[in-house]
This record gives C-alpha cells, sequence and structure tokens, in this order.
C-alpha cells in the first residue's frame, strides 16, 4: 500500500510563508499527477493545486494564483507546496493526494496538516 506523509504546517501571521512537503512511501507505484487540497472548517474539500508528474505542468485554485507554487521531486515521489502571503482565508487542512495511473482520479491521500494563518 502506498502511503502519503505530510509536513509543515503550523500557526504563521498574515503575509508569511509556509512550504509544505508530502512524500510517498510504502509500494511503488506509477503517478500521473499529485495535488493540494485543503478543507476549512465547515467547508467543503477544495481544490488547490496539482502537478503533472510526467511533464511538470501545474494547475492552481483561482484563490491562490500567484501566491503558492507546487513543485515535484520525481526521484522521493514528494510534492511541495511554498505558500507566500498567506491570509487568514488560507487557514484550513491541508492534504496531499496522488493521482497514479490507471485511476480516474486522485485515490490516494495524506493524513493532512492544520494550516492557521492569525490575524
Amino acid at each position: 500500500q502506498v502511503q502519503l506523509v505530510e509536513s509543515g504546517g503550523g500557526l504563521v501571521q498574515v503575509g508569511d510563508s509556509l512550504r509544505l512537503s508530502c512524500e510517498a512511501s510504502g509500494r511503488p507505484f506509477s503517478t500521473y499527477a499529485m495535488g493540494w487540497f485543503r478543507q476549512a472548517p465547515g467547508k467543503e474539500r477544495e481544490f488547490v493545486g496539482s502537478i503533472r508528474w510526467s511533464g511538470g505542468n501545474t494547475y492552481y485554485a483561482d484563490s491562490v494564483k500567484g501566491r503558492f507554487t507546487i513543485s515535484r521531486h520525481k526521484v522521493k515521489t514528494a510534492v511541495y507546496l511554498q505558500m507566500n502571503s498567506l491570509k487568514p482565508e488560507d487557514t484550513a487542512v491541508y492534504y496531499c493526494a496522488a493521482h497514479q495511473v490507471g485511476s480516474q482520479d486522485y485515490n490516494r491521500w495524506g493524513q493532512g496538516t492544520q494550516v492557521t494563518v492569525s490575524s
């Protein structure tokens, strides 16, 4: 089984930066894409951004464009989320996910890491 291990969350102030990390472990798998999602208190889980594993194409939600950057390390099968100019509305539990080759959608999820932005 594949496990996604996350780190990097914490409590920060408005305008600060954080870098989230997520690394896959366990059974090797073929990756189509990896992404980040978040869920704020009382709200539905929403898409933040993703990166295509083969070519490195990135996609972002409008709410984070220009502030967040996704990158990958293909050997480690790891994905990172650099978050700059953080806002209170960025407060949420952030989840990494893997879209494996052959799957219709993301089918492996991390535990989640809390990001809190205080004003």
